[in-house]
């Protein structure tokens, strides 16, 4: 017989019912709030265990789309590749749940959480993690302890928990906490830009675009509001959940221990070879004299004795390793390059590097080194993608994709395609960059990190190259962007903040999170806690640390952007109004006007039938300039013939080989167009002014003079003209 929770947590009615359905789950739960009902489950396989000392641990998140009553869009009706959303959220709940595992925990694990029924104004990360979290809690596995999601948004100032999507798209922040009733374990943060209505003179107003950047106390106000939630919230759960928790399975949780004795010898005699691997920089550098270090150690000690693996050496001394480079940092203020606490590595940048991109930047930061690329196309060219509750198709104008190699860290291996660490990475880089974007701008932005080299916190380097990257491709932005990665280590009660961490400190240290922003404030902000936990007041001296960290690589950036210098292959845009009612008269029949333009001028036009917004880009300047110079054309002539208060068809009014005298209203490098006497304009092209060969039409006309012509073709809406002189 099933158990059915229930409880009112935030303006909200959650259910949670257990033993209905995946029984033969170590932990299943229907979780539902609102409309939306997720199937979150656990299996777990005690009889199988790794070899390794690691928790294999795998997280699905699958949207299923009869939860939205609709079937998947494709060719093929069956649900197949996840989604980036999918994956995201998959990330999401592994880098929440995975802190729960008690070391020596090798047994391979599955939590899968799929969603069933949908509500677009029900937040499917929370409600997942906390359906996934409560599968877990009551399972037999050895875990004991609640993780709930919180999402913070805020409109008009104030705070909104867990806001509707109508709420969060009037939000100025996005801010995810995950953590028990006591610890923070994982925070993503992001600001969303918003127009702005500004007055300027009496009744007259501007739209100013708004980045709302968070500056490092509202964030901690925020987070510590976030906490809030999270205690009442996994209080409830262990308290309601507490008659329904199975009882936990009697496994093994494997040591895998050292000979103290081994350690201890590492630590005596070979101590000062261990320092000398951990000062070459490169991980595979450092990986090969560690290596190298342990043989040695092996032929030297413990040649004559079988039960002493190669295996234990190398272990111990990275046992070592670890204790040197963290009582270095602590004690001695000191880093294993040499580094002090708050110092950034040396800094180079190159901008537009590619000569056939649209724009490029290489930037490179001690052994870290990103070419991001960026390349502009069309509104209609973006990434089309479905949301699960949305009825019709979405389209993404902005993407950046994060792309690394294994040659980047030394490693010999193929690429294949992306998997889940470079969209996370790629997704942070795009929440740090988008908010600085002017609105009004509406092309498709594709930026690309090739990371060529890494050596700590390659999604910081991508989002300084991605900013330069959008800078140098004349993109409208508010402020560059820069990103630090930030570390912590933690010796009882004593601790140290780090400044641009790399990859050994990372690994060996207990914290890293990652900070973007401009010299206004935070843009994006991720975070994963290794200790069980950060008081708010040292998160908020962390984040004070990674601002210097940041003023200093803007400082840095924004001396690059001084020196850019466009690409020859950025395409030309060139916009303007005409009025709205004229836009039909551009696009003609059946889209024959604006084909014919777009194939003679080789150009791609963009036209906005509301606010009558004209975009005109192509590779050629001239072109793009007469194609521009065409459609005002076709738009007066349009406006000439509403204007008689007749709709004049200029096939009635002109007659071919007919001549007139007309005046010169404007000039081009391609011609001229000229005033008609009945009403109208004409173009004289360049070709047809004289018999000779006319280099510049300026040489030969002038605006405002009178000229002989004779109509050459008329069209109903456009005339061609040339001289009586041919």
């Amino acid at each position: 017989m099933s158990t059915v929770c229930e409880f009112e947590l935030n303006g909200k009615n959650e259910i949670f019912e257990f033993d209905k359905v995946a029984k033969q789950s170590n932990g299943s739960v229907l979780a539902q709030v609102g409309n939306a009902v997720v199937l979150a489950t656990v299996v777990s396989e005690f009889d199988n265990p790794v070899e390794e000392d690691f928790t294999p641990l795998t997280v699905q998140y699958v949207e299923k789309t009869y939860a939205a009553a609709k079937l998947p869009g494709g060719f093929i009706k069956r649900e197949a590749k996840p989604s980036e959303f999918e994956t995201l959220t998959s990330r999401v709940i592994d880098r929440s749940l995975r802190p729960l595992f008690p070391k020596g925990y090798v047994y391979p694990t599955t939590i899968t959480v799929m969603v069933l029924s949908a509500d677009r104004d029900v937040d499917l990360q929370v409600l997942s993690l906390n359906a996934a979290s409560a599968a877990l809690y009551t399972s037999n596995l050895p875990i004991k302890k609640s993780v709930a999601g919180v999402r913070i948004g805020r409109v008009e100032g104030e705070y909104i928990i867990n806001p509707t999507e109508i709420q969060l798209e009037q939000s100025t922040l996005d801010l995810y906490v995950a953590g028990s009733k006591e610890e923070l374990l994982m925070i993503e943060m992001k600001s969303i830009s918003s127009e702005d209505m500004v007055e300027v003179d009496i009744e007259a107003f501007t739209k100013v675009h708004k980045t709302n950047e968070m500056e490092e106390d509202e964030l901690v106000e925020a987070i510590g509001l976030a906490q809030n939630v999270l205690n009442e919230v996994n209080s409830t759960y262990e308290t309601g959940f507490e008659t329904v928790c199975k009882e936990i399975n009697d496994v093994d949780l494997v040591e895998f221990t050292i000979d103290e004795s081994i350690i201890e010898n590492v630590r005596n005699k070979y101590i000062n070879e261990i320092k000398a691997a951990i000062k070459k920089l490169a991980k595979s550098e450092r990986a090969v004299e560690l290596k190298e270090v342990a043989k040695l150690i092996l032929e030297k000690e413990y040649k004559d004795i079988e039960e002493i693996t190669y295996s234990e050496i190398y272990e111990a001394v990275s046992i070592v390793k670890r204790e040197i480079v963290r009582n270095m940092i602590v004690d001695e203020k000191v880093r294993a390059d040499g580094r002090g606490l708050k110092e950034v590595r040396p800094i180079t940048i190159e901008t537009n590097i590619l000569p056939s991109t649209h724009s490029s930047c290489l930037f490179t930061r001690g052994q870290t080194q990103a070419l991001v690329i960026g390349t502009i196309a069309g509104p209609k060219d973006g990434q089309m993608y479905e949301v699960l509750t949305d009825k019709s198709t979405s389209m993404e104008n902005f993407m950046v994709h994060y792309n690394f190699p294994g040659f980047s860290v030394g490693e010999a291996k193929p690429m294949f395609g992306v998997g889940r660490r470079e969209l996370g990475h790629g997704n942070l880089a795009k929440k740090a960059l988008e908010a600085t974007i002017d609105k009004d701008f509406d092309d498709t932005i594709r930026l690309v990190s090739e990371i060529l080299e890494s050596n700590g916190s390659s999604s910081m380097a991508t989002v300084c190259g991605g900013s330069l990257a959008l800078k140098a491709a004349g993109i409208p932005i508010s402020n560059l962007v820069a990103g630090v990665a930030m570390g912590m280590v933690v010796q009882g009660d004593k601790y140290s903040i780090l400044t641009d961490i790399m990859g050994l400190e990372d690994h060996d240290g207990d914290m890293d999170f990652k900070v973007a922003g401009t010299k206004e404030g935070i843009t994006a902000l991720q975070m994963d806690i290794k200790l069980g936990g950060i008081e708010l007041s040292v998160l908020k001296e962390a984040l004070l640390q990674a601002k210097e960290g940041r003023t200093h690589i803007l400082n840095i950036m924004e001396e690059a952007a001084v020196e850019i210098v466009p690409s020859d292959a950025l395409p030309l845009v060139e916009q303007f109004a005409i009025d709205p009612s004229k836009i039909m008269v551009i696009i003609g029949k059946a889209g024959s006007t604006i084909k014919e333009i777009i194939e003679k001028f080789s150009v791609s036009i963009d036209l906005d039938k509301d606010s009558g917004k004209v975009k005109v880009s192509g590779e050629n300047k001239q072109n793009v300039i007469d194609a521009c110079e065409h459609i005002k054309t076709i738009s007066n002539n349009a406006s000439s013939r509403k204007d008689s208060g007749k709709n004049i068809d200029f096939c009635k009014l002109y007659q071919l080989e007919e001549v007139l005298k007309g005046k010169v209203e404007r000039i081009t490098d391609f011609g001229a167009f000229i005033s008609l006497p009945k009403g109208g304009e004409g173009l004289l092209h360049i070709s047809k002014i004289s018999k000779e060969r006319v280099k510049n039409v300026s040489d030969v006309l002038s605006v405002g003079q009178e000229v002989e012509i004779k109509v050459l073709n008329v069209k109903k809406d456009r005339i061609e003209l040339a001289s009586t002189l041919l």
